[in-house]
């Protein structure tokens, strides 16, 4: 039951269940005579226009919007706005379709006009305020937490409610929920009251402060993201917030903020900036409230995107305080505070770093395996403080690690792309070619057919001996492209996740500025749309979309309980294939090759102690996963935290004793990280702020495992309770333990063992499949 973006994004935005007695202030909060009056504005008809004509003839579908999208438009808008279907009745959306589909198609297309999204948005302004004046009248009744009820907390594949009376029972239950949660969360009945009328108001105040402009945008966008989950349309209000995020993650915390459904949900975490440094946080946290150093944590659920970055910016080297919902989470009652020290992303954390591993052999001898961790597909150039231009690419550092590795005498190496969500395309596919002669790398199509072949033209090989690639659910975009290739030339050895993300699609930013006539931006700025418009192709011809790269030898590992795959979003473009790329011949390694160190490798599954506990941890999260309602018992939901609680100490306690079995490592570091260490030892040491975590999580297992996705004990509770921080600072660290890194080790041992001669793995790689040898192996 892991909280994603489909499930409970909605429960603190608009449903939560003040305590709160009817006064004048109150009364006050639902006066309609200050309600902005919302109408679109002849820009918006232009802007609608010609998104309409970029979705028809730029977006990579390139297809002509029928009648029938046109009506399922609504259906989209509808749920958009009420993404939990307590607001709008099925009447509503009856009488939506038959009052406005007949003409949808023609008033969008040939005159902008926006007068669905606003009529509409105005029946849902006027539900919500009814529906809230209604709960705070039911919460002045008495509560109980002692019968057998349960709560569905995700409605969004349910229906629309028939009747006023299945809608109250409902939003009584979720009131419930509410408040079961704040007490679950060491909340005395009072202390939440006043915790949730706080939120309560501020809602109120961004319902009357919900603008044209983000109608507008809420529309149009249910639109874009009918062809493709990745496009979208950007406000002029709403752009200008893109670019203080874009910014923020510069010069903040590093990290990529998004709204959605009143949370502020962290979309991305910058490599090497401070968010990320701190290992506590992960992509689809969401912020519940914000603190200045020693203050008082702000709540921030349901505040816009603009007001939130304000709090969250500020002077480098001060610190800010989050509180967040983990991305993990099985309940909302879970919190944890991590703080920041504000900073500008640091160019040498971002980037490549290596390890050799010694992995022991049957005879008491190691072999030394490298693995390198690539973090992103980076390439820039900047000026430092002494005004010296810097280069940085992912290439250079990647060649540099394996030219030291070589020189230690590593037997093969793997690069680990397990957190790669992509880059520069020109970095991947000049990455790709330090391990292959030369050839096309990646094929990119355009909405017209045109097919681009990339090539690696630059015949020098800087490692062509035993390789393999490391990939999970998060490996996206040009790490698939780097995958894929190294596979389809039989270069690599593929092991990790079935299948990688699946994100083989490019967006571009198309600023309408260029496309409105001028006469309608006089007094106003007009907004952008991010269209999908082309696609990747390996060199075989087959997509990386939805699909993904399909692993040679599968692992498990937590993220393919945790992680979405592209497959998994809405509307995501289909796979296919084109041609090969010309003059490519597909070299992949042989079936028997694979099939010989699947069977080892599986051997391995059945009898370590470690994949058992692996398995034991995915049964239990996937077990939460699957939940879709929740006891609504104080004392059975109080069990269950208890159950929970125990489990995760008896996990820890496990990964103590495994973390015995870790391998003997040596870090390889990049020339320029060696001496920035050394320019910071001549330097005075500067106290840094350590993260602080409340709740159940260890911030000791976090703090020594940022790529580590076994190690990283990712379980969470039913119901977390705020652990104080002495208690925190007594309890035994979690060490580091990577089942699926330590398994693809072995299995590159096993391959090696098979294949010494590292012309079997030149490209073209042909390597032994020796039936005795494998024999050896498995007895």
């Amino acid at each position: 039951m892991i909280f994603k973006k489909a499930t409970l994004f909605t429960f603190l935005s608009l449903l939560v269940a003040p305590f709160l007695a009817y006064s004048e202030e109150t009364e006050n909060l639902f006066d309609r005579e200050d309600l902005p009056v919302l109408e679109p504005t002849p820009l918006m008809s232009q802007e609608t226009m010609r998104v309409i004509e970029m979705l028809e003839t730029i977006h990579f579908k390139s297809e002509e919007i029928t009648d029938e999208a046109f009506d399922r438009l609504i259906d989209e808008y509808a749920s958009r706005l009420d993404y939990n279907k307590l607001y709008f009745l099925d009447e509503h959306i009856q009488k939506f379709h038959k009052k406005y589909a007949p003409m949808l198609s023609f008033q969008l297309r040939h005159h902008g006009n926006l007068k669905t999204a606003f009529e509409i948005y105005e029946v849902y302004r006027e539900l919500v305020l009814n529906r809230i004046e209604w709960t705070l009248a039911q919460l002045e009744s008495e509560w109980t937490f002692d019968g057998d009820e349960s709560f569905v907390f995700d409605r969004t594949e349910e229906p629309w409610p028939k009747t006023k009376e299945e809608a109250d029972s409902l939003w009584i239950k979720r009131l419930k929920q509410e408040l079961l949660q704040e007490v679950l969360n060491e909340k005395t009945l009072e202390d939440a009251r006043d915790h949730i009328v706080k939120r309560y108001k501020r809602h109120l105040r961004n319902i009357k402060e919900f603008g044209s402009n983000e109608v507008q945008e809420l529309f149009l966008t249910s639109l874009t993201q009918m062809f493709d989950p990745h496009s979208t349309f950007l406000s002029s209000t709403n752009f200008e917030d893109f670019n203080i995020a874009m910014r923020l993650s510069l010069v903040g915390i590093g990290a990529l903020l998004s709204e959605e459904d009143g949370y502020c949900v962290i979309k991305e975490l910058i490599v090497g900036g401070p968010a990320e440094r701190t290992t506590n946080l992960k992509a689809e946290d969401r912020i519940v409230a914000v603190a200045q150093d020693e203050g008082e944590p702000v709540d921030i659920v349901g505040m816009s995107i603009r007001k939130i970055v304000d709090q969250i910016r500020g002077e480098k080297g001060t610190i800010v305080k989050l509180t967040i919902i983990p991305a993990e989470a099985s309940d909302e009652s879970e919190r944890r505070i991590v703080a920041i020290e504000r900073d500008t992303v640091r160019i040498n954390s971002s980037r490549t770093t290596a390890e050799v591993h010694e992995i022991p052999l049957d005879d008491g001898s190691t072999m030394p395996i490298g693995v390198i961790d690539i973090p992103s597909f980076y390439g820039d150039t900047e000026i430092d403080e002494n005004g010296n231009r810097v280069v940085t690419s992912v290439t250079s550092d990647v060649e540099e690690l394996v030219i030291k590795m070589r020189e230690r005498g590593v037997q093969g190496i793997i690069l680990d792309l397990r957190r790669n969500g992509g880059g520069l395309l020109e970095e991947a596919i000049e990455m790709t070619g330090l391990f292959i002669s030369r050839g096309p790398v990646v094929q990119v199509k355009d909405p017209y057919g045109k097919v681009y072949p990339h090539q690696d033209r630059n015949p020098k090989v800087v490692y062509n001996g035993p390789l393999a690639v490391l990939t999970s659910r998060y490996s996206a975009s040009a790490s698939e492209i780097v995958a894929g290739a190294l596979q389809n030339y039989g270069r690599a050895l593929v092991i990790g996740n079935e299948s990688t993300h699946g994100k083989g699609t490019v967006q571009q930013v198309l600023m309408l500025d260029d496309y409105v006539l001028k006469k309608y931006l006089s007094k106003e700025k007009a907004g952008a749309a991010k269209l999908t418009v082309r696609k990747f192709y390996l060199p075989n011809g087959h997509s990386t979309q939805r699909h993904g790269v399909a692993s040679d030898i599968s692992l498990p590992s937590l993220d393919q309980v945790l992680a979405e795959g592209e497959s998994e979003l809405e509307n995501a473009l289909a796979w296919d294939q084109i041609q090969a790329a010309p003059r490519f011949v597909e070299r992949r390694m042989k079936d028997t090759f694979i099939e010989d160190l699947t069977k080892i490798s599986q051997s391995r599954q059945i009898q370590l102690e470690e994949f058992n506990f692996l398995n034991e941890r995915m049964d239990w999260q996937q077990a939460k996963e699957d939940l879709r309602t929740i006891s609504l018992n104080l004392e059975e939901r109080k069990k269950i935290l208890e159950e929970d609680e125990a489990f995760i100490e008896k996990m820890k306690d496990i990964q103590r004793e495994l973390a015995n079995l870790n391998y003997e490592s040596e870090e390889i570091k990049l020339d320029s990280v060696l001496r920035d260490e050394e320019q910071n030892e001549a330097e005075p040491e500067v106290a840094s702020v350590e993260p602080e975590v409340e709740a159940t999580a260890d911030p000791n297992v976090e703090k020594s495992q940022p790529i580590d996705p076994e190690g990283e004990l990712a379980l969470s509770s039913q119901d977390s309770e705020a652990q104080s921080s002495e208690e925190e600072e007594e309890e035994e660290p979690v060490p580091a333990f990577d089942i699926q890194l330590r398994e693809s080790l072995r299995i590159m041992v096993d391959a090696i063992s098979v294949s010494p001669n590292p012309e079997d793995w030149r490209q073209p790689a042909t390597p032994i499949a020796s039936t005795n040898r494998f024999e050896k192996l498995i007895n």
